[in-house]
């Protein structure tokens, strides 16, 4: 498939929406002269050899076996089946989430920090996920200008968040806002008028980027609206998308605004068959726009076996505290541990279906809290913890991964800094995970794949497929 290339000015597009200091900001990036080369124009370059790639691997492997299929795997939630393109993210079973080929060490050491920064700004993991190349500073910088100058949300979505009554679960309000924001889309309008094929991933990228704009004024209202007074700070330009985020939520601590750029980056993205990343893809291949599909990733992402982990490790550990003490012992943690198990319950946080090893996400939190908060209380439980539990599990014999994933470290975090209100969350991960599914969303319209429709069976079905065998 050839690709096409629409000549446009997201700047100038949304020049009219914009409140007066990112508007300033927006003709600032106009007029600045030897402008890096933005990610758009990166993508321009790059999509042709990729396609052409693509071509060639279908052309000489399409018929080649990728994997094995059994009835287990078919009943088991389709897990292990090889059956997925999904161009960001790769996960391996020792070294964890790779993004674009690169470990969380690697992204940690090579994207752009803040200014006095230590931690990767989630701008560059967005471009590294699109692009495969890791960013300049000035790239990320033009990009944040980008998401400033795109971040104001249409009055009806401000009005219908500000009629949700306040025990609408905020997974849901920001599902409902995520939705009403397709009155927006370019992609849908485009569609309407006949776009041709090789020019839909153009329309798709500037809703992606629109939407992963707009989420922090989406995300904060409603945090603001339910846990707060109700008033929503102005995005200022001149902060990075991490820093705006935490200021639109009410938070100026300097380490806070590091953990959220920590955090961003990753939760942002885990392969393409976890729910949110699947349902947003499965979704998109019908063509919705990208506020639809990640409206639909949202609506998994809220269910509690996919989103809610953080929320169940951090229960478990306040209930654990309660019953043996706010400074418990090795012993006492233990001994609460084979209870756990004892009553057919698991240790939350720990395990996980495919990696084999600590997860480098809980290995990178547990490096912050070290630096920023190492005589927390609750992180000294978490500590303790992070050495007893595996034993505990091996010992058991039950687990194949007796080790700390991403979750069982997230919630201490941010209830270090007093962010506490729990059922939200799932919104900062929900944010966070935009930046990888949105990139996906980008690349299966530049890569034409067509709409998904695997195969399904009955139980007689595959009855008498093995009747005579």
């Amino acid at each position: 498939m050839s690709i096409a290339f629409r000549a446009s000015s997201t700047t100038l597009k949304t020049v009219s929406r914009l409140h007066t200091p990112v508007l300033a900001s927006g003709l600032r990036l106009l007029s600045t002269s030897a402008k890096p080369k933005s990610l758009k124009d990166t993508l321009k370059e790059i999509a042709p050899a990729k396609q052409a790639e693509v071509k060639e691997i279908r052309a000489k492997y399409g018929n080649k076996v990728l994997g094995e299929t059994t009835v287990d795997m078919a009943y088991g939630g389709m897990r292990g089946i090889k059956g997925l393109i999904y161009e960001t993210s790769l996960l391996d079973a020792e070294e964890g989430i790779r993004f674009r080929g690169y470990t969380i060490p690697e992204c940690q050491k090579l994207l752009p920090a803040a200014e006095g920064g230590e931690e990767p700004l989630p701008e560059g993991l967005f471009w590294l996920l699109v692009t495969g190349q890791i960013p300049t500073k000035e790239q990320v910088k033009q990009l944040s200008a980008d998401w400033a100058a795109r971040s104001a949300i249409p009055a009806h979505v401000e009005d219908i968040l500000d009629r949700c009554p306040p025990n609408l679960h905020p997974m849901s309000q920001l599902s409902l806002a995520v939705t009403a924001l397709q009155s927006e889309s370019s992609f849908a309008k485009a569609y309407q008028n006949g776009v041709p094929k090789t020019e839909y991933w153009d329309y798709f990228y500037e809703d992606a980027n629109d939407l992963i704009a707009k989420l922090p004024n989406i995300a904060a209202r409603i945090y603001r609206n339910v846990f707060k007074d109700g008033k929503v700070p102005d995005i200022d330009p001149s902060l990075d998308y991490a820093a705006n985020f935490s200021k639109l939520l009410g938070y100026s601590d300097p380490k806070f605004i590091e953990l959220m750029r920590l955090y961003l980056t990753i939760h942002s993205d885990h392969e393409g068959g976890n729910v949110s990343a699947h349902a947003t893809h499965l979704v998109g291949s019908a063509l919705s726009d990208p506020y639809l599909s990640f409206a639909a990733g949202m609506n998994g992402l809220a269910g509690p076996l996919h989103g809610l982990a953080n929320q169940e490790v951090l229960r478990w550990i306040l209930k654990m505290k309660d019953a043996i003490g706010a400074e418990p012992t090795e012993a006492q943690i233990t001994e609460y541990i084979w209870a756990t198990l004892k009553s057919g319950q698991v240790v939350p946080g720990y395990g996980h279906a495919v990696l084999r090893k600590t997860d480098p996400r809980y290995i990178c939190q547990r490096e912050f809290a070290l630096k920023h908060l190492p005589n927390d209380p609750m992180f000294q439980v978490v500590s303790k913890m992070y050495d007893i539990v595996p034993k505990v599990l091996t010992e058991h014999g039950k687990t194949k991964n007796p080790w700390p994933n991403v979750d069982a470290h997230s919630g201490v975090l941010l209830q270090h800094f007093n962010f506490t209100e729990q059922e939200y969350y799932t919104v900062l991960f929900g944010v966070s995970r935009s930046l990888g599914v949105m990139a996906g969303l980008i690349w299966d319209r530049i890569l034409g794949l067509p709409i998904e429709r695997p195969k399904s069976l009955t139980t007689d079905a595959i009855k008498k497929m093995f009747a005579d065998k």
